[in-house]
């Protein structure tokens, strides 16, 4: 009964998308990449900076103030005059009116403010860029360990049939008073164990797929079926080349250097403040009055304003500005170094998993060609059980290790894609 459950499971694992649609990779990453949370977290903070463009952009926009105000004096105003004191204003009058400013110029303080906020916006930009690759990123990953995992359930299953094989044999000759029970138990043990593999590998299945839908927005539950991968995208791409390709299109290197020149704009906007600010004002105002000729009055006024001392405001904003871009500047020279590092980490690897891979098909051909050879001398008499059993351990371990190498190799690409600044959705989604 177990093991007509464990087919059943095994059937629909590995022939469902026969019967239902199978999930593709492009598929996945459309729709990780369009409506994932960490694409959506970093689209609200690209929003946010682009208000903040509109901010800065507000000085140079006139600003319009409407008041109105009720005013009560204990001494009604007189003037003293040879004739007496004569009343100048109403000891209680109302005051409205309008009035509109508009700056003239500031000596760059405001385009250097835009300016910092566009590069503000252009890191924004970038940082959702980078955050929808890495969501590519982390969906290939797991569909890649998705479809790893199918493969290993595939081997844990072919295992339990090889040892059920050798049961049986173990059996026969038992039966035949051929050899003892104690090969017989043994070959029981070792099925026993391979029964508890599988099922330790349906749960890696499980949770893989789990995974996947989480990344999907799926319910963790639901089924998901997914297709085989046959691109190699990143195979011939030496590490000179993938280096000169990440120092130019890095996402972290473009969202830092945005980043730089924003603090650089804003040094000289607030280098600005000690320079003069001209603007000129008008408006309208109503005075009740009865003593006034005139209550109501129209007004123009030119100004300027020149920052004499703001108790070391500005020094202080100019050198912690100063200080952050010091930063920044170190930080992209790390983040070099890092990405480099990454770079070649990956680059290693692919290389590696690439030669494992080779290694690993030869050694799948002689262990199947051994474990058939050891099954014929084990039947005829002339070989032992331990020689089947090796040869079952020889072909599982030889099976695995081929399908780890495969996917290792597509692991390793698109890490080395995702380090080198490539955009994972246009490569893999096409």
């Amino acid at each position: 009964m177990q093991q007509l459950r464990r087919v059943l499971l095994l059937a629909l694992a590995l022939f469902f998308p026969l019967l239902a649609h199978a999930l593709s990779l492009e598929e996945g990453l459309k729709i990780i990449t369009e409506r994932g949370r960490d694409v959506k977290i970093a689209q609200s903070d690209e929003d946010a900076a682009r208000a903040a463009v509109g901010l800065a952009r507000s000085p140079w926009l006139p600003w319009v103030d409407l008041y109105g105000r009720e005013t009560w004096l204990h001494y009604q105003p007189e003037a003293k005059t040879p004739f007496g004191a004569f009343p100048t204003s109403q000891g209680q009058f109302t005051t409205y009116g309008v009035r509109a400013t508009q700056l003239l110029y500031d000596f760059g303080k405001t385009s250097s403010s835009i300016n910092a906020a566009h590069y503000g916006l252009e890191a924004r930009e970038i940082e959702t860029r980078r955050a929808r690759n890495q969501s590519a990123l982390d969906f290939i990953i797991a569909y890649l360990d998705l479809l790893e995992s199918e493969k290993l359930l595939q081997v844990a299953q072919d295992e339990v049939n090889r040892y059920e094989a050798h049961e049986k044999d173990t059996s026969a000759r038992f039966r035949a008073g051929v050899i003892t029970k104690n090969e017989v138990l043994q070959a029981d043990v070792l099925l026993s164990d391979s029964q508890q593999r599988f099922l330790t590998t349906e749960n890696l299945r499980s949770v893989r797929a789990s995974k996947l839908n989480s990344l999907l927005l799926r319910p963790l539950s639901d089924t998901v079926q997914v297709e085989e991968i046959k691109t190699n995208p990143a195979s011939g791409i030496t590490l000179e080349e993938a280096w000169a390709i990440s120092e130019a299109e890095s996402f972290d290197l473009r969202d830092i250097d945005a980043r730089i020149a924003a603090k650089e704009q804003s040094v000289q906007s607030t280098r600005a403040e000690y320079l003069p600010t001209l603007y000129a004002s008008g408006g309208y105002e109503y005075l009740e009055n009865r003593y006034l000729v005139h209550q109501d009055n129209w007004s123009v006024i030119a100004g300027v304003n020149i920052n004499l001392l703001a108790g070391g405001a500005s020094a202080s904003k100019i050198g912690i500005a100063k200080s952050e871009l010091r930063s920044l500047t170190l930080t992209r020279e790390k983040m070099l170094d890092n990405i480099r590092l990454a770079v070649k980490a990956a680059h290693l690897d692919l290389q590696s998993s690439s030669r494992k891979m080779d290694v690993t098909k030869t050694a799948v051909a002689q262990a199947e060609e051994n474990l058939r050879l050891q099954r014929l001398r084990y039947r005829e008499g002339v070989g032992t059980a331990t020689d089947v059993l090796d040869a079952v351990t020889l072909m599982t371990t030889a099976e695995s290790n081929s399908w780890k190498a495969l996917y290792g190799v597509k692991r390793a690409e698109a890490m080395l894609l995702y380090f080198m600044g490539k955009d994972l959705t246009n490569i893999y989604g096409k």
